[in-house]
């Protein structure tokens, strides 16, 4: 029992992900705090000024650190991935944590001892040289998936999404309270700066010493002739549709879809040979590729915008409503898993994706308009399926290629989606600041148009029998 418990990628997830929510918490506030003393500095006329101003100089910040963030892992992140594929599967894992470890400890020097926040830009290209997210929790998906069977893969990788979303949950929920009511030397962050990088600590220990690789499970892939149009053959679509219907995991944050159907069966005693019912649909692959990338375009324009757009008036919110407003997020996460188990069992995938970006869309829309803080929770309420439609796609992935593969495989998909995620940044913000002085929740507007476009690639997928 506990050799299979080794095999758990869990306790990782959940210390990286409570040492991240403590983290973003206190970088915002250190970046408002530096942006507020930079402000005081000049005599402004009025608060109106002051604070358009200060809207302006952290959402550079962002944008910059955004962008460093995203671009810096394309230098390591596939070299690394096979790298793992090639040697240890768990080098995936570890690299990007000690990065995480190293880079966002620098955050309590610029607390403690006032560093630039400059130095951040430098944290952000560190973390992105040594694998940063798209390296890691590929790495987290792929000894996931080795280590299940078919049939078990989509709870797996769901249980694991579910564990990134509460333990998101736990950390923003004690971040704020952390920030306002514990300080060493009256240094505001110092204590999340200090707990986070103590979190990252034990995660890099945990992966190196405890960490254990699962040895893969014996199914093979068997293919078949092609059905037409990339169907299921109707005299065994029955029998597959249990298995298929209940595909689903992660994000956060953010994943496309795919869909080829595939049954994979042990060998018989009697080593009777087994037809393969499935086909693997190159134009439904683009589909879901084309589509998952627009949705990923539209929920990280959103999410992005969405910490500037908090502590501007109307709102004006302050370290514990920041935590309070980031727990609400990481909730999504359980009521996504909720919603898979229960759609899968009556909808097929591409249903369920659509459900998951209509959520997404009507919750942005309201966000759009939101002027008190309780209509962001209603926007948040809305929202409670929107992290449905990303995550199918590591699990449909994992289905159509042989498991030596996984880990470049999953990397190159997650690189897909962090060039998707800096786009998205810059683009976003900069409208965001252009739209400052007449409607500042213009972006959520833009953000629900783009999440109806990702839903044409998977309406014409609906179609053809997925």
């Amino acid at each position: 029992m506990f050799a299979a418990a080794r095999t758990w990628t869990e306790p990782i997830v959940a210390g990286a992900q409570i040492a991240s929510a403590l983290y973003d918490t206190g970088l915002l506030m250190v970046v408002k705090d530096h942006c507020n003393m930079t402000n005081s500095s000049s005599l402004q006329n009025t608060s109106e000024n002051s604070e358009e101003e200060q809207q302006k100089r952290i959402s550079n910040f962002y944008m910059i650190y955004n962008l460093v963030l995203g671009l810096t892992p394309l230098l390591s992140a596939f070299l690394i991935a096979r790298l793992g594929d090639k040697k240890n599967k768990k080098i995936t894992i570890c690299g990007p944590l000690v990065g995480y470890l190293v880079s966002r400890s620098l955050l309590l020097f610029v607390i403690m001892l006032n560093w630039p926040i400059e130095v951040m830009f430098g944290a952000a290209a560190l973390n992105g040289l040594t694998g940063g997210f798209s390296t890691y929790w590929a790495g987290v998906m792929a000894l996931a998936s080795k280590g299940s069977s078919e049939q078990r893969r989509a709870v797996r990788l769901s249980t694991i999404e579910l564990t990134y979303g509460v333990s998101g949950f736990i950390g923003s929920m004690a971040s704020g309270h952390l920030f306002v009511k514990v300080t060493i030397y009256k240094h505001s962050g110092s204590v999340l700066a200090i707990l986070s990088s103590v979190l990252y600590a034990f995660c890099v220990f945990y992966s190196l010493i405890v960490l254990k690789v699962p040895q893969e499970t014996n199914e093979p892939i068997l293919h078949a002739q092609d059905p037409p149009r990339g169907r299921v053959n109707p005299n065994l679509q029955h029998e597959n549709k249990a298995p298929n219907n209940f595909l689903r995991n992660s994000q956060s944050e953010r994943t496309p879809l795919l869909h080829g159907r595939e049954e994979n069966t042990l060998a018989s005693v009697n080593t009777e040979p087994v037809e393969n019912v499935v086909a693997v649909d190159k134009a439904i692959i683009s589909l879901l590729f084309a589509a998952a990338i627009l949705y990923d375009l539209a929920v990280a324009g959103g999410v992005d915008v969405l910490p500037m757009f908090l502590i501007k008036e109307p709102l004006k919110w302050g370290p514990e409503e920041i935590g309070y407003g980031n727990a609400t997020g990481y909730v999504l996460f359980v009521t996504s898993f909720l919603g898979v188990y229960i759609f899968s069992k009556y909808l097929r995938e591409s249903t369920m994706i659509m459900i998951g970006m209509l959520s997404f869309s009507g919750g942005m829309l309201i966000m759009a308009f939101v002027q008190w803080t309780f209509m962001y929770y209603i926007a948040r309420l809305v929202m409670l399926f929107a992290l449905i439609p990303l995550p199918v796609i590591r699990s449909v992935i994992s289905k159509q290629i042989q498991g030596s593969s996984y880990g470049k495989v999953f990397v190159i998909l997650q690189m897909c989606l962090a060039i998707t995620g800096v786009i998205a940044s810059l683009t976003f913000i900069r409208i965001y600041q252009a739209a400052l002085d007449w409607f500042s929740g213009f972006c959520f507007i833009l953000s629900v148009i783009i999440s109806f476009l990702s839903i044409i690639p998977v309406s014409i997928v609906h179609y053809r029998g997925f």
